[in-house]
């Protein structure tokens, strides 16, 4: 009897804790879904407003003049609706971090909580790309604009560019904590190495070669922009005569021939000189 009774005692009390555990997990349970539901219906809200704000401000021109634009057009989503749902999903981040607050300190919190902390500098490295990436453009088409008549007016575009995009994805690896134990060790040493190239190279055994070598780069530089520079005098004096209503030299005209700019009569070539006396 006394061994029944105890079995008795300790199974309800089991039971007990049982429907207390129970009792005090629904109210979070609830609170956890509340808040989960309304957050979610929040950032909805402020993805759409934040979506309309941006295309108003003109992101999307930012993203033609970056080259981003075009990168995106076979992708579902342009420039401004990827900023709009990185925005979207760190709230819910943010959400889901009020949301497992209604639980008490555990795992997934902390776990969001460190994410939630790394999103304001992820943003800001994507800022940091998408500006470099607009001004190695503007750079690269001005540098197009300047040097296109010439040879190697399109490599030194593209090596501008590429160095300015490159220097931008690190300033932004660098921001998001990303490789930092990389990239930094990694710029220092091809700067090292571009300048002990110039110093060692250029200053020392290889400057028979490369005097030869720059001989001939500057000569063919100075060749193409002599020819340059002529065509521009030639267009602007053409379109300096236009303007006065005069030929160009070696123009033909109505009625006759010009040839460095005086006029002849066709019909005075052959004629003799007649005396009608």
């Amino acid at each position: 009897m006394s061994q029944s009774l105890a079995l008795s005692v300790d199974f309800s009390q089991g039971f007990t804790d049982a429907w207390s555990a129970v009792a005090q997990f629904i109210p979070k349970f609830i609170a956890f879904l509340a808040i989960l539901i309304i957050g979610w219906l929040i950032a909805k809200l402020i993805a759409r407003v934040v979506d309309r704000l941006l295309r108003r401000v003109g992101t999307e021109r930012l993203a033609e003049r970056s080259g981003i634009a075009n990168t995106l057009r076979g992708s579902k989503y342009d420039a401004t609706g990827i900023v709009t749902k990185i925005i979207y999903y760190g709230l819910l981040l943010i959400v889901l971090q009020l949301a497992f607050g209604a639980f008490g300190p555990n795992p997934i919190s902390h776990l969001i909580t460190a994410v939630v902390a790394w999103l304001p500098r992820a943003i800001v490295a994507l800022v940091i790309v998408v500006v470099a990436m607009a001004i190695a453009r503007a750079v690269r088409d001005i540098i197009q604009a300047a040097l296109g008549g010439l040879s190697y007016g399109k490599v030194l575009a593209t090596v501008a560019w590429a160095f300015i995009v490159a220097l931008g994805v690190i300033a932004a690896l660098g921001q998001a904590g990303i490789a930092t134990a990389i990239t930094g060790p990694l710029l220092a040493a091809v700067l090292g190495t571009v300048a002990g190239i110039l110093i060692v190279g250029v200053g020392g055994g290889l400057i028979g070669p490369m005097r030869q070598r720059w001989e001939g780069w500057l000569t063919r530089a100075e060749q193409e922009s002599t020819g340059a520079r002529d065509r521009i005098s030639a267009y602007q004096q053409g379109r300096a005569d236009a303007q006065a209503g005069q030929p160009a030299p070696g123009a033909r005209t109505a009625g006759g021939r010009t040839t460095g700019g005086r006029r002849t009569d066709p019909g005075a070539e052959g004629r003799e000189n007649i005396d009608p006396m």
